[in-house]
């Protein structure tokens, strides 16, 4: 556990592309098991907080996990550390099969939770959440409708046990009642695995329907930070920041 009694640790993180810089200086914490909201307009930095946050691009600043300092480490060695990150997008292998997306996702556990019983176990345990994905088994992922899509890339995510999952852009491209029950997923394994979970979502309604705290980032800084319940009842941060209205 770090000093500050974070499980996640986010100090001043500066991170971009080549020369050019998306973010300035962020600082946030997560506790351990909750749900944090990364909410703000487009281009605001959003994306690049949680590659940053897995390893896909160059930072400077601090990153901590579990008192674990994870700055700079590349993204193969953060998963080793239980950091699991679901790209915009999904990033599933279309020609592969769900079952071998799915088993590729426990590919860097080590020791006994590499072994045969514990990834048929945590098969049977992701088919639980997202039952699905058991009658698509031998259907090749490019075959499924986008929220199967996105059930499989959570899925494959969670078959690496991670301790800190990112979610960016779960709800993109999908039906609203398919995003509210991934949504809905999503809780009940932040509930009953207290896997600690940082969403960037555009629904920032739903969001922060799920979010225990939120961040609301504007041109790579953050601007507003709080529980996630005042900033959802709070008309004027509404207009502003998250474009609805109460």
């Amino acid at each position: 556990m770090s000093a500050s009694g974070a499980f996640l640790e986010v100090t001043d993180l500066h991170a971009g592309y080549g020369d050019a810089r998306v973010l300035h200086g962020v600082d946030l914490a997560v506790g351990r098991g909750e749900i944090c909201a990364i909410l703000g307009p487009n281009g605001a930095g959003k994306t690049t907080l949680l590659r940053a946050l897995s390893g896909m691009v160059r930072v400077r600043g601090g990153v901590r996990l579990d008192g674990m300092d994870l700055t700079r480490r590349p993204p193969d060695a953060l998963a080793r550390q239980g950091v699991a990150h679901v790209p915009e997008g999904r990033g599933t292998f279309m020609p592969l099969t769900v079952e071998e997306n799915l088993r590729l996702g426990a590919f860097t556990r080590s020791g006994r939770r590499r072994g045969r019983a514990a990834v048929e176990a945590d098969l049977e345990r992701v088919c639980a959440y997202f039952p699905v994905l058991r009658a698509r088994m031998r259907q090749a992922a490019g075959s499924l409708s986008g929220g199967e899509q996105q059930m499989l890339a959570i899925g494959r995510a969670l078959m690496l046990r991670p301790r800190l999952l990112l979610l960016d852009e779960p709800s993109l491209g999908l039906a609203p009642m398919v995003t509210e029950e991934l949504f809905r997923i999503v809780r009940t394994i932040n509930e009953e695995e207290r896997t600690t979970v940082v969403v960037v979502e555009q629904n920032a309604h739903l969001a922060l329907g799920v979010a225990g705290q939120a961040h609301v980032l504007e041109s790579g800084r953050i601007v507003l930070s709080g529980p996630a319940e005042r900033i959802r009842a709070d008309e004027q941060v509404a207009r502003s920041y998250l474009g609805y209205r109460i």
